[in-house]
């Protein structure tokens, strides 16, 4: 090859993900098949309480059980309990709001982790809870936006409100827009709290090795190495003191990963009795203790010429954070200011966002976080506007997308974590159009609004977009192993997204070489340097960028050794598939070039992020007799400046539109006035099922690469989650446009539409 790149050849092909067979053959390692010797089971206490003094607790009763090895409480932590901090915006405002590992002098929701019971098996832990003494002082459980303004009780007496942070997003002047527009609307919109439900729940196993102090922790995923620095600074460990090993995991999607109070106790345990420490929680315990999210209420108002150009958006939300802000709790809150504009060219804006700290079990991100609830609230402002002033819908969207010759289009700017971000590249209308072709709008308008076999139909569209590459940077370290494979080492995680296939790819393709002979590990914190992690739609790009990278140093260095085994120059060495060759026909197997392993890391770094951005239809039929919608089709299209593998990324698009149809139609986390969880199993809490699915297609395209980004990559993970909600609620309302419906609250379940349609016959 004369050390001409060859062009790539496995970028782009749809190949299948090597992940599949261990899973579909049942030899997936979940954090539950881990075991270790001499292993101990914890299970938690949890409060029974949304809000109180907690008074007392005594676990001298359980400790007689036999086989109960430990109760502990607060006071065994130390002098102070462990506050899990901010990973991401850790604004000093925001750290009275952070949450204790354990609950030491007040309780704030039901499932508060109180005490850690150690015992020989998980069943004699669990009796052991009954026998814990414990006294709480109830105090008023502030449950929704109301009662947090009230602040008849407030969860942090020492800040004197349950608002912990206001956000602000501002671009150009809004109050003039408003003053000279020729249309303006208001309306008032709520999002339900709902959450990421993976497949298996959370678990962990800890092991303390006390001659060498260190700790392997087995069960992390999406930000190991951010979680691993959280722990060493809680324990008084050095980072290096502690391996955190990635098991297989069902998704991950925002909420797995970030750093939970079991993260640090049950280390700590491990430590505390030196025996390796198990525990896995059940699915009550997940649907009460893992991150929520989503849950929001928008008073939003649009401003708009009389031919439907869009003027400024302006309002105020407010979002249910829960008890505490955890690690990535303002992503959504922000979110939700900065980009409820999307891909439309809204010059005018002033949205604000206030963070409420409530009774309920805190929240975190979830795919697509704050996009998801602002993309709600602007389609269906869009589609109220375009009513009301007697204009095609279509024709709204085409005038106010943002232009290919507009970019790069800044965003608002979002304060107090000053961050102004810009649509990097994209043609939004030529997706739009063919969003439309696709989905075949031509044909099925026809059916807006018409009743037959005793259901109405409507479609709908809306645009969207997602933001990936999150930066500041990614590792990533291959080796020229001795048998000559390489083996390519990432600070990326896996949680569900195939990047032991993807990567493999894009290392084939920078080092030339078949992808059989690439072997993809992740999943330690010992395998590179640093890492950030998988969150942010940002594996592919940032991961697999650092590969391109690293790749390039590899060959540099196995240049050198083959050029002093081959007698010549580095700049005379050429590589091929299986092997370095020299002048003269000379060559060397990479399997014999030598004895140790040959290896290069590197990181890339980035300050910018990617947009992928596309759009989604929808077509829908409502029983009015029910107010079951059924979906009939969603067609997507979606740019990503670069596809590793089509096969994988259409699945991501599948499974994004999926999950967004149950929190648009099923999904609802439901709390009682006193705080406590009604939804606490899959019985209540109702999930899409295989036969629940729709027609579903999707066109993933390569049409605008990211600019700043060696592959070109954009992030694409989350996509079609995001305008998912918006575009099934205009679809109803459109289907039951005759009758006067307006939804403008999720979910759209069949008890709400159907109070929907009576409310609207009542009042006609």
């Amino acid at each position: 090859m004369n050390g001409e790149r060859a062009p790539n050849i496995l970028i782009g092909r749809p190949i299948e993900r090597v992940e599949d067979p261990r899973f579909l053959r049942g030899r997936g390692q979940y954090v539950a098949d881990v075991n270790k010797e001499g292993q101990l089971f914890a299970v938690i206490l949890r409060s029974s309480v949304a809000h109180g003094m907690l008074r007392k607790i005594d676990g001298d009763s359980a400790l007689k059980i036999p086989g109960v090895r430990a109760v502990i409480t607060a006071p065994d932590l130390g002098s102070q309990v462990p506050v899990i901090p901010l990973r991401l915006h850790p604004l000093p405002q925001l750290e009275p709001f952070c949450q204790p590992v354990l609950a030491h002098d007040k309780v704030r929701y039901v499932g508060e982790a109180m005490a850690v019971v150690v015992a020989d098996t998980a069943a004699i832990a669990e009796d052991a809870l009954d026998h814990i003494d414990v006294e709480i002082d109830s105090l008023p459980a502030i449950t929704d936006r109301a009662g947090a303004e009230a602040a008849a009780a407030t969860l942090f007496e020492q800040h004197g409100t349950n608002v912990a942070i206001k956000w602000t997003a501002v671009r150009g002047d809004a109050d003039k827009a408003f003053q000279s527009a020729d249309y303006v609307r208001r309306e008032t919109f709520r999002v339900q709290r709902h959450a990421a439900l993976f497949m298996e729940p959370r678990g962990i196993v800890a092991e303390w090795d006390d001659a060498a102090q260190r700790l392997t922790f087995w069960g992390a995923a999406k930000v190991a190495f951010a979680n691993r620095k959280i722990l060493a600074d809680a324990m008084g460990l050095s980072e290096q003191q502690i391996d955190m090993v990635e098991v297989d995991v069902g998704g991950g999607f925002g909420s797995r990963g970030e750093f939970y109070p079991e993260d640090f106790l049950i280390p700590f345990a491990a430590r505390f009795l030196n025996q390796p420490i198990k525990w896995v929680e059940d699915r009550r315990e997940h649907l009460m203790t893992g991150n929520h999210a989503r849950e929001i209420e928008c008073d939003v108002e649009i401003a708009a010429t009389n031919d439907g150009r869009i003027l400024g958006l302006r309002g105020q939300s407010w979002t249910d954070n829960g008890a505490y802000i955890r690690t990535n709790g303002s992503v959504a809150p922000r979110n939700v200011a900065q980009y409820m504009s999307g891909p439309y060219a809204i010059e005018n804006i002033h949205l604000t966002t206030s963070s409420l700290t409530t009774n309920k079990t805190p929240a975190g991100t979830y795919r697509g976080p704050g996009r998801f609830e602002g993309d709600f609230v602007r389609e269906r402002l869009i589609d109220l506007m375009a009513r009301d002033l007697g204009l095609d819908s279509i024709e709204v969207r085409r005038k106010n997308l943002v232009a290919d010759a507009q970019m790069p289009y800044p965003f608002a700017t979002i304060t107090p974590y000053e961050f102004a971000s810009e649509f990097d590249s994209g043609d939004n209308h030529a997706l739009f159009e063919l969003c439309l072709e696709e989905f075949g709008w031509a044909e099925k308008v026809e059916l807006q609004g018409k009743f037959i076999d005793g259901r109405y139909h409507g479609i709908s569209i809306g645009c969207f977009i997602e933001g990936g590459a999150a930066g500041p940077s990614e590792d990533a370290r291959i080796v020229l192993e001795t048998d000559g494979m390489f083996s390519v080492y990432l600070g990326s995680a896996s949680v569900g997204q195939g990047i032991e296939t993807i990567m493999a790819q894009i290392a084939g393709d920078a080092l030339e070489v078949p992808f059989d002979s690439i072997r993809v590990l992740h999943g330690s914190t010992a395998h590179v340097t640093a890492g950030y992690g998988s969150f942010h739609s940002r594996s592919t790009a940032m991961g697999g960028s650092a590969i391109l990278l690293a790749a390039e140093a590899l060959r540099t260095k196995i240049r050198a050794v083959a050029a002093a085994t081959l007698g010549c120059s580095p700049s005379d060495v050429s590589l091929d598939a299986d092997r370095a060759r020299g002048p003269s026909d000379t060559s060397v197997m990479y399997a014999e070039l030598s004895s140790e392993p040959i290896e290069a890391e590197a990181t890339f770094r980035n300050k910018k992020t990617t947009y992928a951005y596309g759009s989604l239809a929808a077509h829908v039929a409502v029983d009015p007799g029910t107010g079951q919608v059924e979906v009939i089709q969603v067609s997507s299209t979606k740019d990503v400046g670069r596809m590793i593998n089509p096969a994988t990324l259409r699945g991501q698009s599948v499974g994004a539109i999926v999950q967004g149809l149950g929190g648009t139609l099923l999904e609802h986390l439901v709390y009682d006035e006193d705080g406590q969880l009604l939804t606490g199993t899959l019985a209540d809490y109702m999930l899409p099922t295989a036969d629940d699915f729709p027609n579903i297609s999707t066109t993933v395209i390569e049409l605008k690469p990211a600019p700043h980004i060696p592959l070109g990559a954009k992030g694409a993970g989350e996509g079609e989650i995001i305008p998912i909600g918006g575009v099934i609620a205009n679809a109803v309302a459109n289907a039951l446009a005759d009758l006067g419906v307006e939804p403008y609250e999720l979910p759209l379940s069949p008890p709400r539409i159907w109070q929907l349609i009576e409310a609207a016959r009542s009042s006609g």
